[in-house]
């Protein structure tokens, strides 16, 4: 490239993005912040080395056309003799460096790239992948010869059935522009144990960071602030608790309403009164993560979600591995269950009424995971395991009345659900059921529970001027000692 000629110069947050040292980096978080330009110039940074190879990665080949034709624009001008590979989709470059566009729709497909290696691989929209697709991946991050740096950069706006994870592993750890370090563990053949640490960032971006954009189109901002609510303040403003596909739009998590309970469906703990009917949900998980919900019963049938039990993997930080398993046994849950409900003050002496996936019972050639579970004094009955009906159930009870209550409240010590059941999408195939390569289990116990429990549908009167607590105090009264 000659550098009295200008083919591409990044607009200032593009230039903080593509000077970031981290491991891993993610950019956006709206539309229209200049994204995948960044993904399609970063991948040049070491074409002059003969052994380079990068790797621009999208959920389908088909989502690949329009950054693959903005890559003629920028690299047929910039290097003239680099040739593209329409059957291989690769770029080789005069030195012999590739840059290769790719795809993942299906989670098998991740085992193409195995073998292969990559110095530099980059997500585009990297919410439309799952975890484990993006984790896998770290494997093939590696050197094809010497002097190369080997790092992972990515492209997001919220929304998609990576959502969760993705606003997990780099939105929710720390504030924006703040590098997140996590430690791991290697150990030797010899015995000999050495920590090394890993670092990623986000970086954040919209469209009033992309000048280029808004004097080139000035109505596109008009265009995104005409949106509805959800899909506004997510691709307008980068809003990750907000976003397009999102299945209970209902959800609310307002920890300056914990105590007062009005327009919040997280609440701090209380005593669960003894005359309360209480119940255990069970979704069956080894490799994926089980799990287990405890919920009390009020007398107008109103449910509280009182204790979890989530079999997720966690990181050495202690942070957890979206949709991974601890593959624990059942007898082995089953204990665990039992202590449970011998120490918790609010489970403890009570009797407690058990329902689960009718698969729990299947037998598959062998005991089944309900019986091992009954041999450890553990029981569950079949639950309705009806998927629309129990989703519409959830959105029955999520819906708040005039006084801002709704008919299901979860303590804020329920981690991974407050974690994972907001955050669920529609499928693409199936547009009135979730997306079930979602983070799914709890919510599938809690559906479970909603069908064992029903309640009619009604309208959200939910009030934008919040009641005062002294209004509402006799109301929660009345219900934690009816």
């Amino acid at each position: 490239m000659k550098p009295d000629k200008v083919i591409w110069s990044p607009q200032p947050k593009q230039r903080i993005f593509m000077s970031r040292w981290e491991d891993e980096a993610l950019y956006g978080g709206a539309a229209g912040g200049g994204k995948s330009d960044c993904a399609i110039v970063e991948a040049l940074r070491q074409v002059n080395v003969p052994h380079y190879h990068g790797l621009i990665l999208r959920k389908t080949y088909p989502q690949l056309s329009d950054i693959i034709s903005r890559s003629h624009e920028l690299y047929s001008r910039a290097f003239p003799e680099a040739r593209y590979n329409d059957s291989k989709h690769v770029w080789t470059f005069p030195s012999g460096a590739k840059i290769y566009f790719g795809s993942l729709q299906h989670a098998s497909d991740r085992f193409n790239y195995q073998g292969k290696r990559y110095d530099f691989i980059d997500f585009d929209e990297l919410t439309q992948f799952t975890a484990d697709e993006y984790t896998y991946l770290f494997s093939r991050n590696r050197p094809n010869g010497p002097g190369t740096r080997c790092y992972i950069r990515a492209q997001a706006n919220p929304g998609g059935i990576g959502h969760g994870w993705v606003k997990a592993r780099f939105i929710t750890p720390a504030p924006p522009m703040t590098t997140i370090w996590e430690d791991v563990k290697v150990r030797f053949p010899d015995g000999r144990e050495e920590n090394r640490r890993r670092s990623r960032i986000f970086v954040p971006s919209t469209v009033f960071d992309n000048q280029k954009l808004l004097e080139n189109d000035p109505e596109y901002l008009t265009s995104l602030a005409a949106l509805p609510e959800a899909e506004r303040n997510a691709l307008l403003y980068g809003n990750w608790d907000s976003f397009s596909g999102q299945v209970f739009t209902e959800w609310r998590n307002d920890p300056d309403h914990y105590r007062d309970r009005v327009n919040t469906h997280v609440i701090e703990p209380f005593a669960i009164p003894e005359n309360w009917t209480v119940w255990r949900g069970f979704d069956w998980g080894y490799t994926r993560p089980f799990s287990v919900g405890w919920y009390a019963v009020d007398c107008d049938r109103r449910l509280y979600r009182i204790r979890e039990l989530y079999g997720c993997a966690a990181d050495s930080n202690g942070n957890a591995i979206a949709n991974r398993g601890v593959m624990w046994t059942a007898d082995r849950v089953a204990k665990e269950i039992r202590r449970i409900e011998a120490e918790d003050v609010n489970l403890r002496g009570r009797h407690i009424h058990g329902i689960c996936d009718p698969a729990v019972f299947a037998r598959n050639g062998g005991e089944s995971i309900g019986e091992i579970m009954e041999r450890s004094g553990v029981y569950f009955d079949k639950a309705d395991n009806t998927r629309i009906a129990g989703k519409n159930q959830i959105h029955n009870r999520l819906a708040f009345d005039e006084y801002g209550v709704p008919m299901l409240y979860v303590f804020s010590t329920c981690k991974h659900f407050i974690r994972t059941v907001p955050e669920l999408v529609y499928s693409q195939t199936d547009v009135e059921d979730i997306d079930t390569d979602g983070e799914d289990h709890i919510y599938d116990e809690l559906r479970y529970m909603c069908m064992e429990n029903p309640v009619a549908a009604r309208e959200d009167k939910r009030k934008e001027s919040l009641c005062e607590p002294p209004q509402y105090m006799p109301y929660l009264v009345r219900h934690e000692y009816c």
